[in-house]
Formats: structure tokens, C-alpha cells, sequence
């Protein structure tokens, strides 16, 4: 045990059991106001005010470069929004390579304004510099709300229904397109228009409301970092269960497949914000979907069971025993 506590972690979300040995019994002093704190799986904590919450998230974006101050405001505010809540606060960080300029500084500026005021998230505050030793910048934003109820992704029940929003990798299409030399001599020019345009559909805050008045979703969570594979496998680890999952009835739109397979990705694997999970009451599932249906598309794409983590496809079952590596991290390495 200890020699493998040694070995290089590889890119990427840390490995459950590392979480738990190394970081999450690192929290600093206990506080009986923390009605939700860290655990794995879960997209943010509760703080007891009074008779409310402040329920608190925050992430990083590593693997983009352009709309980086945008999609660091929707990540975190999706993540917020998993509550059932919408973001009003935010703080953010901005870590940027040396060599950038005050004009580069202003347009991720501007991008968290931007992103931020259609939020209708006020930022009130964060940090900027230039840091050494960069290759890519980094953005994190701190967002916050002030809930008298929410939901989180541990309380996801055995027999509930797993339904999803849009599709599968929105944001890992859209940064791949954008960014990938690779793809963009490969695919054609209208392809990778429509596969950018996805960056405008990477935020779950309405839906995530919606879904939440209905009153039959017990638990959501954000499909970020191991896409649609990795987000079940985590909310069914925070939520103690096993789940059943069908890759085929996974909504994959034309661009993604393309994006994916010019790079011979998974597309259930691709980091997917914009895309969300629901643990939703079984029969309850028309009722939830005809809620959401002026915003998006609802499809259930499995279940969660007492225990067994499968996927289900036509060659039968298949065991997942640990969240996946994100594709993003194979296609950014192939930027060329």
C-alpha cells in the first residue's frame, strides 16, 4: 500500500480512493453549520444560515483556452444549480501564462462579465496574475446561493431512473473544434461550426431549476470531467448504490460523433457541461421530461440498483469498476 501511494498520479480527477486517503479527511476544523460537506461525488456543500443554506461550488477549467472566463462562470454555476438553486454570487481566479498581455487579460475579463451577467451572478470578488511555469491558463470560479431547500447528488434511490438533458460531450465537442488542428483539417467547415456553437448550450442552470420543481427528482449532477460514464459513476458512488446504464439510448448529436470519431474517442467519456443527470422517481419520468421539454431534451439512459455498476449494450453486460479519464486529455494532446 504504501509503495502505490508513491507512484505518479496520472491527469485528470483524482481516483476515488486517492480522494478519500489524501484529501477529503483534510478539512481543516469541524463546524455543525456544514449540513452537506466533501465527499466524493458530490458538486458543492451546504452551510447552514438560519433557516437557509448557502450552498457553495467551486471549479476549475484546465483543458480550454478560448471562452475560458465563460465556461469557468457555467461549470461552477452548473454545479450550484445541481442543488436545485440558481447561482447568484461568484468568485473568480484567473492564473495566466507569462507572456500574455493587458488585451489578453481584458477578453477573459470580459468573458466572466459576459457569462455572469446572463446568469444574472453577481462577482464580487477573486485574483489575477501572471504565473510562471504555465502552458495553458487556468480559470476558477467560487460560485454561491442562498436556498431555503435543495438536493444533492447523494440522494440519488435505488429503482429511480437515470434521465439526462441534451447530449452527450457538449463541451469536449466544442473545445475539441475550436482547438484541435487535428480535427480541424479533417472535418468540414460547417461541421465544425455547428460543433463550436455547442460552447452555447454548456449551462444546466434552467433546466436544473425546472427539473427541481417538479418535485420527483431526488438527485442531479453535472456531466463534467469522464462525461456521461464518469458523472453516473460518481453520483452512484455519492449516493451508495450500483446503476445500470445503456450506452445506446445516450442522445449523441452529428457533431460530436464526428468530432469523436475523427479522433477515435468515446463520447460517453467526454467531458459533457451542459449536460444533466437526473435520479428521478420511477414513473415519474413523462411528468419530468414534458417540464423540460421548452428548454431540452429529456431521455432516460438507465437505471440505479442496490448494487453492480454495469453498462448494458447488445453484447451483454459490462462491469465499470472506476470513474474513466476524460477524453479531452487524449484529444489535447493532439492539438497538432
Amino acid at each position: 500500500m504504501a509503495a502505490s501511494r508513491g507512484k505518479p498520479l496520472q491527469r485528470g480527477k483524482l481516483p476515488v480512493e486517492v480522494l478519500r486517503r489524501a484529501v477529503l479527511g483534510a478539512a481543516g476544523a469541524p463546524s455543525p453549520l456544514v449540513v452537506t460537506g466533501p465527499k466524493p461525488g458530490l458538486d458543492f456543500a451546504a452551510i447552514r444560515l438560519g433557516k437557509k443554506y448557502l450552498i457553495v461550488s467551486a471549479d476549475p477549467i484546465t483543458g480550454a483556452s478560448r471562452r475560458l472566463g465563460e465556461y469557468a462562470v457555467e461549470v461552477s454555476a452548473n454545479d450550484v444549480a445541481t442543488s436545485g438553486n440558481r447561482p447568484q454570487f461568484a468568485e473568480s481566479i484567473l492564473l495566466l501564462p507569462e507572456g500574455w498581455t493587458e488585451r489578453s487579460v481584458s477578453v477573459v475579463a470580459a468573458q466572466v462579465d459576459s457569462a455572469a451577467k446572463r446568469l444574472r451572478i453577481s462577482v464580487v470578488g477573486g485574483h489575477t496574475e501572471i504565473t510562471p511555469g504555465l502552458e495553458r491558463p487556468i480559470a476558477a470560479v467560487t460560485a454561491f446561493a442562498v436556498a431555503d431547500r435543495y438536493v444533492s447528488s447523494d440522494q440519488a434511490e435505488a429503482g429511480d431512473s437515470i434521465m439526462m438533458t441534451k447530449s452527450a460531450g457538449i463541451e469536449g465537442t466544442a473545445v475539441i473544434a475550436a482547438e484541435s488542428g487535428r480535427v480541424r483539417r479533417r472535418l468540414p467547415k460547417k461541421t465544425l461550426e455547428r460543433a463550436e456553437r455547442l460552447a452555447s448550450s454548456v449551462s444546466v442552470v434552467e433546466e436544473a431549476a425546472r427539473g427541481f420543481e417538479t418535485g420527483s427528482v431526488h438527485a442531479m449532477h453535472d456531466c463534467t470531467e469522464g462525461g456521461v460514464l464518469g458523472a453516473v459513476f460518481e453520483m452512484s458512488v455519492a449516493s451508495g448504490l450500483g446503476f445500470s446504464l445503456e450506452p445506446g439510448l445516450v442522445p449523441v448529436a452529428p457533431e460530436t460523433r464526428a468530432v469523436c470519431d475523427a479522433l477515435s474517442l468515446d463520447p460517453l467519456k467526454l467531458i459533457g457541461s451542459g449536460s444533466l443527470l437526473m435520479s428521478v422517481e420511477k414513473g415519474s419520468e413523462d411528468r419530468v421530461a414534458a417540464a423540460l421539454e421548452p428548454l431540452c431534451l429529456a431521455t432516460v439512459i438507465g437505471r440505479f440498483a442496490k448494487s453492480g455498476r454495469v453498462m448494458v449494450g447488445t453484447s451483454g453486460k459490462v462491469a465499470v469498476r472506476e470513474a474513466p479519464e476524460d477524453e479531452l486529455w487524449r484529444a489535447l494532446t493532439w492539438t497538432g
